[in-house]
């Protein structure tokens, strides 16, 4: 699968932990969890209708913005489906940029090698439920032992990483949060984010969902904290 540059945004303030960095779409995912809030970069029928960047048009765009950022994050979509993306985080790389991937953790053979090859600064891997539940959650049959060895690839590297979940009310409750605290235990970093639903939510169902309160995703995080040096609430 060739990588589909769908976009960028070029300024972002929230895409990577006290940084300022440009925003990079990549389409593609083999995940159809009902709650994503980018199915324009998942549904093959949407995607068809992309106007893809080319790499020297990213590329230039980026080195435009240079001065004004401390990095790229790369985003989808899941953006290792393609084996290419090592091509292209290389190029960024070799224009001197930070990278930092977002990733589902389905593709633990491609996260271990870009980290090896020190291509990424940080990564950000999303836990989206207790592994028990991980099909209701990702709309697919997962294969849950190739997310454990992502989990248990970033926890042993020294790069910098955290873990985060998306709490769907209906889908996700306290007990699903304490569960994923077990699970992922010891990481560096495990952050709730708040759903929103939007009428582009993957599932039509989700399109107007009740979102938990601050109060209530904080009564979450206080369960797990003492699993994590840093916790967080994100959207709130």
């Amino acid at each position: 699968m060739l990588v589909i540059i769908a976009g960028i945004e070029r300024t972002s303030l929230v895409d990577w932990p006290e940084k300022i960095c440009s925003t990079i779409f990549i389409a593609g995912c083999n995940f159809r969890c009902p709650f994503c809030h980018n199915s324009e970069l998942v549904l093959p029928e949407k995607i068809e209708n992309i106007e893809a960047m080319t790499e020297n048009e990213l590329l230039t765009a980026l080195v435009e913005r240079k001065r004004f950022i401390d990095g790229v994050c790369i985003t989808g979509g899941e953006p290792l489906m393609s084996p290419d993306i090592v091509k292209l985080i290389h190029k960024m790389k070799d224009k001197g940029f930070a990278v930092k991937l977002d990733t589902n953790g389905s593709v633990p053979t491609l996260l271990k090698k870009i980290i090896d090859e020190k291509l990424v600064d940080y990564v950000a891997m999303d836990i989206k439920a207790p592994k028990e539940r991980y099909g209701e959650a990702t709309g697919i049959n997962a294969n849950t032992k190739l997310i454990e060895e992502s989990i248990k690839i970033l926890k042993e590297s020294s790069i910098d990483h955290e873990f985060r979940t998306t709490v769907v009310k209906g889908l996700l409750a306290k007990e699903d949060i304490i569960a994923i605290g077990e699970w992922i235990k010891g990481a560096k970093a495990y952050y709730l984010q708040q759903f929103m639903s939007t009428e582009k939510t993957l599932s039509p169902e989700y399109h107007k969902k009740q979102s938990y309160t601050p109060e209530e995703l904080g009564e979450m995080l206080d369960a797990v904290k003492k699993n994590f040096k840093k916790t967080g609430i994100r959207g709130v």
